[in-house]
């Protein structure tokens, strides 16, 4: 005898919960890129205070660099202690969860080591002010 589960209301309200955060997420993301290429517009018919100012761009170049190894270094510090935990913990669960951390801190490094490049080369190709005179490049 084969007994047909359906996933409780918990279960339900839960994913649908989680849908509705995904869809609020990807709504407010598209709302900001745009309203950020509206805000660019304007921005981009003055003259480039940024570019004419003597450090400033050298400290922006500076700033990105430094902030991208930090985060490169934190990603090395995150994977070694959730590995170094993982190895003493015996809760499947647990054990998921620090899989599921460590996915996180990768994503999150790759999307700050990819982010400077591809604002160079985007907004070169879109002509951003501040993309002709920063390079974002972190290497």
């Amino acid at each position: 005898m084969s007994e047909n589960k359906t996933p409780s209301d918990s279960e339900q309200s839960a994913e649908n919960q989680s849908l509705l955060n995904k869809s609020i997420a990807r709504q407010a993301g598209l709302t900001i890129v745009f309203f950020s290429l509206v805000a660019v517009e304007p921005v981009a018919a003055q003259d480039n205070a940024v570019c004419s100012a003597d450090n400033l761009p050298s400290m922006i170049e500076g700033f990105f660099q430094l902030t991208t190894a930090l985060g490169i270094v934190g990603l090395a510090i995150v994977w070694q202690a959730d590995s170094l935990i993982e190895m003493f913990t015996l809760n499947p669960e647990q054990k998921k969860g620090l899989k599921r951390h460590k996915r996180s801190a990768m994503k999150s490094a790759v999307v700050l080591v990819v982010l400077g490049p591809l604002y160079t080369v985007a907004g070169s190709i879109m002509g951003l002010p501040l993309a002709e005179c920063v390079d974002l490049v972190p290497w």
